[in-house]
């Protein structure tokens, strides 16, 4: 399943916390809608997004520094945020790993919604 929402849509509005995270989208709208609101809130985070950096945000999958291994995991809700912090409309394939490089670091991170993927995965790397 495929989870989109454009970037001119208006936002959701109030919601229950089932409604918000156990719905079809698994919670990927509300993580992206709640990026749309830090752009507003820290326009120079946004910037650094834009330009390509894996920022550090509230779920796993930022990168403040290059680890040893070279690559990372991360959460489709950090992807999620992450497209909506930049502005992006939000595009997540429910069943897709995509990765990222960090255009900071050169770090390669993929992400995933399978918990056991990066619950495991390097814990330096600096997740908010």
């Amino acid at each position: 399943m495929k989870v989109t929402r454009s970037i001119s849509s208006a936002p959701l509005g109030a919601q229950t916390w089932t409604e918000r995270w156990e719905g079809s989208d698994r919670g990927l709208i509300a993580c992206w809608e709640r990026g749309r609101e830090k752009a507003r809130e820290d326009p120079a985070l946004a910037a650094r997004a834009r330009a390509g950096e894996l920022v550090i945000l509230p779920w796993k999958g930022g990168v403040e520094r290059a680890i040893k291994q070279g690559q990372k995991v991360g959460t489709l809700y950090y992807l999620a945020m992450w497209q909506g912090l930049r502005g992006d409309s939000l595009d997540i394939s429910l069943t897709d790993e995509p990765s990222l490089v960090c255009t900071k670091t050169g770090m390669k991170v993929t992400y995933t919604l399978d918990e056991t993927k990066y619950a495991n995965s390097e814990p330096g790397a600096a997740e908010a």
